[in-house]
């Protein structure tokens, strides 16, 4: 497990102030290298997360067979490329095999992958191959759709721009109806 080297992130921190021409001894940044310190090991505790503590025992038998699908989940990651936020929502969906999870599982899932350094297309595939792993389901669906600050703050610079990602396994892969009636649900009906 990762741990965070605080004083080691204060110093990086006060040096990048004095190497962008700031002044480190400005009552505003002052204390700025401590608070970006504190920051960084909020953003990344998903590098310090066990999924076993995440899903603590919260898988149940149970012979339902039908979709599960929790949308609309909220997520903030940090794109690895730029080290700038990136955010949106996920949906995800399971057809269960014998087994469910607790829903408040699924956004904690999330929520542990993506505090880390990321890549969108990582984060959805990692999400929907640990829900594979841990329930053995028939189908696993899960789209992101993320607004990239990388994207809106420098380079191309569109504001209103954002990606959709998804990734499809087992029955949701394989049945174009299964596949089409989760995007239905969670409203992408034109999604391909």
């Amino acid at each position: 497990m990762t741990t965070i080297n605080r004083d080691k992130i204060i110093s990086i921190t006060h040096d990048l102030l004095i190497e962008i021409g700031e002044d480190t001894e400005r009552e505003g940044l002052v204390r700025t290298p401590l608070r970006v310190a504190k920051a960084w090991e909020f953003f990344t505790r998903g590098y310090r997360a066990e999924l076993n503590d995440i899903i603590n025992e919260a898988i149940f038998e149970e012979e339902c067979t039908e979709m599960v699908i929790v949308r609309d989940i909220e997520f903030f990651s940090m794109c690895e490329h730029h080290m700038l936020p990136f955010f949106g929502k996920a949906h995800v969906g399971y057809i269960p095999n014998g087994k469910v999870i607790g829903l408040s599982k699924i956004p904690r899932i999330i929520e542990m992958f993506s505090r880390r350094l990321q890549v969108q297309e990582r984060l959805t595939h990692q999400v929907a191959e640990t829900l594979w792993d841990v329930l053995d389901p028939i189908g696993v669906a899960v789209v992101i759709e993320g607004r990239h600050l990388c994207m809106q703050m420098r380079g191309v610079e569109k504001q209103n721009s954002f990606a959709t990602t998804s990734a499809m396994l087992g029955e949701f892969h394989d049945e174009v109806e299964t596949r089409a009636e989760f995007l239905s649900i969670i409203g992408l009906r034109n999604f391909r």
